[in-house]
């Protein structure tokens, strides 16, 4: 009896065990180095979708995490200050509805005319096209994936040494991770009614 509850117990922990990896390591160690494979996780790929070891398929993947990143982290803030009762002053549209008049979150969302809606998207496809151009990818004066300065914007970048660099990179990582799971816990909580709990009286 003590025997089989002996081997149920390793079994179970078993379970728990790092798998071992039949990947190619070659493909895994490309990328372990790379900014982003950080304590505790390290180089996260579940889905094997760089175990290949595409240099391209990275610098694209990496490229749209960080302009989802910092999209959400817009968002985030944008969400916060709206449901503390701050906005823009004046009227959304001719008719007197007031920005304030919205709301915040989903419901905002489709309380904006439709002539304003479409102002926000024809502003966001200009950003896309013209303005926020991957430097990194061809565009000069790059010096990474998701480089958006092109040669206009700096705020001092170039007089931090390479060390600062990379850390201020993977701070700006880590919390457009952060707020892209923020993102989506204000969206599911507000569609479940309940995302005004989460917010302090």
């Amino acid at each position: 009896m003590k025997s089989a509850i002996f081997a149920a117990l390793i079994a179970s922990a078993a379970a728990f065990a790092p798998a071992s990896q039949k990947a190619s390591s070659s493909a895994l160690k490309a990328f372990e180095e790379e900014l982003g494979a950080q304590a505790p996780l390290g180089f996260f790929d579940p889905l094997g979708i760089v175990a290949d070891g595409d240099q391209a398929k990275f610098d694209r993947l990496r490229y749209v995490e960080i302009k989802h990143g910092r999209i959400c982290m817009l968002g985030v803030v944008g969400y916060l200050v709206n449901a503390a009762g701050i906005y823009l002053p004046g009227d959304i549209d001719y008719s007197g509805t007031k920005f304030s008049d919205l709301g915040y979150g989903w419901d905002a969302s489709f309380a904006v005319p439709v002539a304003g809606a479409l102002q926000v998207l024809a502003f966001v496809g200009f950003l896309e096209l013209f303005v926020m151009k991957d430097s990194a990818n061809g565009a000069e004066p790059g010096e990474f994936v998701g480089d958006f300065r092109n040669g206009a914007l700096d705020f001092g970048w170039d007089s931090f040494d390479e060390e600062t660099k990379l850390t201020k990179r993977a701070v700006e990582l880590n919390q457009g991770r952060a707020a892209q799971m923020g993102m989506l816990a204000l969206m599911v909580h507000d569609k479940l009614g309940n995302v005004e709990d989460f917010f302090p009286n």
